[in-house]
């Protein structure tokens, strides 16, 4: 008994040394990567012709068409919506609902360059965002999006309340 408990003392010291160990993204520069991302969309729209203006925020945007409405965006605001995602300068998508129903979320629950640039649209209204990877899922990444990705999405609002 006395064995089980010293081990289970070394366990807990153990683990208590492996949190406090620094992880690799405390030393991440968001600075240095949105100067980056921001220099990768610059080129990529020069490149493709596209007429994409920059948010104050660093996210990118084309207003394909703007739809109609007088909706005040906030967290709690309901928005239904056709898209599809890519990692910049990627053809496969990565996530879309083509040939789908559209999909309903609340604007605060989305990545930070969602909530930046749907509320530039209102209802009906199609938006391109180039988000640079601090907007989107920073230097962690998820699924099949690598980490430090900016996002290229196209959006289409089909309902907003």
């Amino acid at each position: 008994m006395r064995k089980f408990r010293y081990i289970l003392v070394l366990f807990c010291i153990a683990a208590g040394f492996a949190a406090c160990k620094k992880s690799s993204s405390s030393n991440f520069d968001v600075a240095a990567q949105l100067a980056a991302d921001t220099a990768a969309i610059r080129a990529y729209i020069v490149k493709n012709n596209i007429p994409a203006l920059k948010h104050e925020s660093g996210v990118f945007y084309q207003i394909i068409a703007p739809g109609n409405g007088n909706v005040e965006y906030k967290p709690s605001t309901l928005v239904t919506a056709h898209y599809s995602g890519r990692v910049l300068g990627n053809t496969a998508t990565f996530d879309t609902t083509e040939g789908g129903a559209a999909r309903e979320f609340p604007l605060g629950g989305v990545i930070a360059g969602w909530q930046i640039g749907i509320p530039m649209i209102q209802k009906g209204g199609t938006i391109r965002i180039i988000i640079p990877s601090y907007y989107g899922y920073g230097n962690r990444g998820t699924g099949p999006i690598p980490p430090n990705s900016i996002l290229d999405f196209n959006i289409t609002l089909t309902d907003v309340y």
